[in-house]
């Protein structure tokens, strides 16, 4: 009579537990479900460390002296249009604002001037200078102000072709042209409007220091030349080699 109690009392015991397994799982399946939400993409910094290529165009301006050793002289004011194209790169450091990089920029100008010396062993000769082209390699140091504007300056080598004549009495005696080499410093200000694309604005000052000729008629001159710009240019910007 126990046995056939306790064994009731077992079956009966499984059937609860059975039910209570059963229930469970319809209220688990009942139940919404719940994932986990997924980080929140964070877009990294605009970073300027790239490599680009672009064009230029601007106002050239500055001096071009002629002096006979003799005495007497001209110095003639040039100016005009300057454009071209340019390519570098930068290197922005990691954590900072800090950039460097290296720039080629090649331009051709309508720059010239004439003027008449007035005294001297070339006295009512005119003097005529005109400047085709300029070329520099210059290096830039820029700090990142906000993430995508860019104060620098800039130094380098700089190189330019100017033929200088004098003309006395309606016959020249004297043709100089030669490319000179010389130096830029300068600075600017470039920003960033696109993740591929920049503008730029900034000066620049050349000087190609002094050299001389001999003219026709015997006379020795000094030839000096320097060079100013302002210049606008815009930059398509690509990631470098290292970086890929």
């Amino acid at each position: 009579m126990m046995r056939i109690l306790a064994l009731n009392i077992l079956a009966a015991g499984a059937a609860i537990a059975a039910s209570m397994t059963a229930s469970q799982a319809v209220l688990a399946a009942d139940l919404p479900s719940y994932k986990a939400a997924a980080a929140p993409v964070v877009a990294s910094a605009p970073t300027w460390t790239s490599c680009y290529i672009g064009g230029n165009l601007g106002a050239g301006f500055g001096r071009a002296d002629i002096n006979a050793a003799g005495g007497g002289g001209v110095s003639g004011t040039k100016n005009g249009f300057v454009g071209g194209a340019q390519i570098g790169c930068d290197y922005q450091f990691a954590g900072t604002g800090w950039v460097v990089g290296m720039r080629n920029m090649f331009d051709g100008t309508s720059l010239k001037s004439s003027g008449t010396i007035p005294g001297g062993p070339l006295a009512g000769a005119t003097g005529e200078s005109k400047t085709t082209w300029f070329h520099t390699l210059t290096g830039r140091v820029g700090y990142a102000v906000m993430p995508t504007s860019l104060l620098y300056i800039q130094g380098g080598g700089a190189w330019a072709h100017t033929d200088q004549t004098i003309t006395l009495g309606g016959v020249q005696v004297g043709q100089f042209g030669s490319t000179k080499g010389g130096y830029t410093v300068g600075g600017g200000w470039e920003y960033k409007f696109a993740p591929n694309w920049s503008a730029f604005v900034e000066y620049n000052y050349m000087d190609f220091g002094t050299s001389s000729g001999v003219t026709t008629t015997g006379v020795n001159v000094n030839l000096k030349r320097d060079m100013q710009t302002v210049l606008v240019g815009l930059n398509w910007r690509f990631a470098p080699p290292w970086v890929r």
